[in-house]
């Protein structure tokens, strides 16, 4: 199995039980190393987590970098870089790489995350994803133009710039998206998915590994270790 389950009776469970397996991962790559890197979801869902983290005194460096990033300013209300500063400000040994460039040029910001991410090759000591109700993930949506670009184990690319199609109403924007193959060099992957809605979506790309779903892809590619998937209602 490629996977593992764990299934939690609400969402604040939930989020107590990731934010454990987080610091925990956090402490022994900092005991290792001296540093943790992680590639964390945007979104509102999980950032009790990061909150989590920088209230944990983890007595080293934490580098994040977003999975995917909207091309808008990053003073911006739909700019994840922003909340994930204001999670982790009580902690200033924790930082947040920008996949974009602060006026959030779509060009630019691509060039600057294939900068970055060329020059810090190493795994993630962990990944967190979240999944939509159309079975996307990072960004990489069922519908774009280029998604495959963003799927395909042997792509050669770190980031994509990619854009939903249909825009999403609320966030009516291009990306700035990790690939498949780059999210999975990583010791750890853990996807986070609530409801019954997005849990049937979830069972379908389980059972098919070429479901028009792209959660398929990463469920179905050949990960280096499980992916860990946290369920709530």
């Amino acid at each position: 199995m490629a996977w593992i389950e764990h299934e939690y009776p609400d969402p604040q469970a939930l989020v107590a039980g990731v934010s454990a397996v987080f610091e925990a991962t956090c402490r022994s790559a900092i005991a290792a190393h001296g540093s943790a890197l992680l590639c964390l979801a945007g979104g509102r869902t999980p950032l009790p987590i990061y909150a989590h983290l920088a209230h944990a005194r983890l007595r080293g460096t934490l580098t994040a970098i977003p999975g995917d990033e909207r091309c808008v300013p990053h003073t911006h209300a739909a700019c994840n870089l922003r909340n994930l500063r204001e999670a982790f400000a009580t902690d200033a040994s924790l930082q947040v790489q920008p996949l974009t460039t602060t006026d959030g040029d779509v060009d630019a910001s691509l060039g600057l995350a294939r900068t970055w991410l060329a020059a810090h090759p190493q795994d993630f000591d962990a990944v967190l994803l979240g999944m939509g109700g159309d079975g996307h993930f990072a960004s990489l949506f069922p519908g774009a133009a280029n998604v495959t670009d963003g799927l395909a184990l042997d792509s050669g690319m770190d980031a994509i710039a990619t854009t939903p199609n249909p825009l999403p109403p609320e966030a009516p924007f291009a990306r700035i998206s990790l690939t498949l193959p780059r999210l999975l060099r990583a010791a750890a992957i853990h996807l986070v998915v609530t409801g019954a809605d997005k849990r049937r979506v979830l069972r379908e790309a389980q059972q098919q590994s070429h479901s028009p779903y792209p959660i398929a892809a990463l469920l179905h590619g050949n990960a280096a270790t499980p992916i860990h998937i946290h369920w709530s209602p």
